[in-house]
This record gives structure tokens, sequence and C-alpha cells, in this order.
């Protein structure tokens, strides 16, 4: 694909300075040839600017006059230049219709221009909105709702009566629906907890490839709109997620926590169960949080404590060693001062 700066300038709404030329893909600043755009997002490469090869650079105003080709003048480049990346997206596959090959219940309700892969399944009474996109190998199980323009690859599973809104994406190996997990002792043996309740994604909602976000026992597991979930992440039975949220690789939340909207899980953060994790919070990587967290709050560590603490905590830990050296020394020295301190009182 080929589009001119000018063009590209014109789609973002963006300002172009300098001459307008013909690029063909995005790079790195340190990698872009002649024929591909880049961006400036963080000042710590504004030092490739003179250097890049790129023809043009999406960059703030304070940085233009340092780029070696044109630019194109952007408040936000991190964000405009994700937005260029989108003329370049690959499409993945090449379907325009349901395939024969696929199995479709005679009860199913499919809406206009739903296209379905061969070997995809949609059981009964599920409905399917339009523009939906069905991948090889996707189940759709009994009673599920699709809104429009969803996008289900492959191997990706819908179980029973879970609802996904408008502009949904399940990647590959994401599960929804699956039995969250209830168990109760009893007598010595393990009794399940039938799962009776489901799982709803409101609109805009990203699943990464193998994540899975259980069923409720009762009510519904919940994903607020535009959440984003990274692979690997696991969601455990009546969790209630916020909007606009992230959900970074490896996060795993236990059943019935809430989390406000604007939230960051960051990778392998462990959340436990029946908490409730306020609005804007950021938990860092590998934190393990067992309590409620107040809004606006940033943090890390295992416990989960907030950002300064933790940094004071991370300086002093790798000294912790020597520190204990040390002590174990004066508590050496104490002793031999507390015995001459009581033989000195004894022959006085």
């Amino acid at each position: 694909m080929e589009l001119t700066l000018s063009a590209l300038a014109s789609q973002l709404g963006l300002a172009l300075q300098g001459s307008d030329r013909i690029f063909s893909g995005l790079n790195t600043l340190e990698a872009a040839t002649e024929s591909e755009i880049s961006f400036l997002s963080n000042p710590k490469y504004v030092q490739h600017l003179a250097s890049s090869k790129a023809c043009a650079v999406i960059v703030s105003q304070e940085f233009a006059p340092q780029v070696a080709g044109s630019a194109l003048i952007s408040d936000n480049p991190y964000r405009d230049f994700a937005r260029a990346a989108a003329f370049f997206a690959h499409k993945h596959g090449e379907e325009t219709a349901v395939n024969p090959l696929s199995v479709i219940h005679p009860t199913a309700q499919l809406g206009k221009n739903v296209v379905v892969y061969p070997h995809a399944f949609i059981g009964p009474r599920a409905c399917v909105g339009n523009n939906c996109i069905i991948f090889p190998g996707a189940y759709i199980g009994e009673d599920c709702s699709l809104g429009d323009n969803c996008i289900i690859y492959p191997n990706a599973v819908i179980m029973a009566g879970v609802t996904l809104g408008k502009d949904c994406i399940l990647h590959p190996g994401a599960v929804l629906g699956a039995d969250g997990f209830g168990f109760v002792r009893v007598a010595g043996q393990v009794q399940k907890i039938p799962q009776i309740g489901t799982v709803v994604l409101a609109d805009g909602v990203d699943v990464g490839a193998n994540s899975c976000i259980d069923r409720s026992t009762l009510g519904a597991t919940r994903i607020g709109k535009d959440t984003k979930i990274d692979n690997l992440v696991q969601i455990g039975h009546n969790v209630e997620v916020g909007e606009h949220c992230f959900l970074i690789s490896q996060v795993g939340i236990a059943g019935s926590t809430k989390t406000g909207n604007r939230v960051t899980l960051a990778g392998q953060a462990g959340i436990a169960g029946h908490l409730h994790i306020g609005d804007d919070v950021t938990v860092g990587p590998q934190a393990g949080v067992a309590k409620d967290i107040p809004a606006g709050t940033s943090g890390s560590g295992s416990p989960f404590m907030e950002g300064r603490t933790f940094m004071r905590n991370a300086v002093v830990l790798p000294k912790l060693a020597d520190m204990y050296r040390r002590l174990q020394l004066l508590e050496k020295e104490l002793a031999s001062l507390k015995t001459a301190l009581s033989n000195n009182v004894e022959t006085s």
C-alpha cells in the first residue's frame, strides 16, 4: 500500500511541514527507510531524529525543527502513530460469506454480512450481529449473543449464554464462560458448585490469546466498555472489571473482586478475591494484592505497597544481607558489653 504524506496528514488532521512524498510503511526512527515514516513520542530517542532516514516523522511541534525530513505535527505522536498504523494493518483471512463447511444450528440467527469460516460452530438460538467474522474452529454455544462487528479468531470458545457487545475481539484460544472454580469440601469429599451465571462483555472489549473469563456462580462476570485484556489472563467468577482498563499478560483476578474504571494491572499481578480496586489504580508487575486499593493509587510489590513505600523498600532490599551481618555483630558486641558491665557490678 502506498500513500502520500499530504493524504495521511489530511486523514489524521495533522499539519505537514516539508515536502510531500509517497511512502509505503512505518518503522522505528533507527530502522526506517526513505519509503517509510516514523514517530517520536519519547524524548529519550530525540537524538535519532537528525540521523533517521524516514521520509517523515510524526512529532510534536517542540521537536519538529530537529527532523531531517518532513514532519507531521501532532499533539500526541503515539496516538497518531497508532492511527497511521491502522492503514497498514494486516487483514486476517479472505472469506467473504458463510462457508458451507461451517456448522450453524437452524435456530441460530445471523445478521447482515456475517462471515463464518470452515469448521466454526454456532449453536442453537445463538444470535450473531451484523458484520461479525467467525474464524475456523471457533465455538459459539447455545443462547449466546454477539453484537455487531465482533471478530472471533480461530479456536476461541464462547460457552452457552454468554453476551458480547459490539466491536469485541476474541483472539485465538480465548475462552469465555467456562465454569468458575466453585467447589466445597463435604465430609472429606469435594462437591462441585454449579456455575449457573454468565459472562457479559460490554462494547469494544478485546480478549487476548488463551485468556479465560469464567462464568459466574450467580449473576454475571462483567467486563466494562473498551477494556483491553492481554494474553494469558485469568478472570475468576463474579469478577467485575470497569471501563477502559488494561489487564496485562498473566494477570490473575480471583472471584468476586471489582475494579473501577481506567485501572491498569501490569504483568503477573495477582489480585485476591472479594476486593475492591478503585478508579485510576495502577498495580505494578508481579504485585500481590490482598487488600482493597483506594482510587488513584499507584504501587507494586507483594504484598502491594504504595509507590513511594515500594521504592524505599526496593532500595533497602539488596542491602538486607549486609545489614543482617552487621546486626549480628552488634548483638555480639552488646552481649559482651552486658557481660562486662555485669562483672563490674559484681566486683564493685
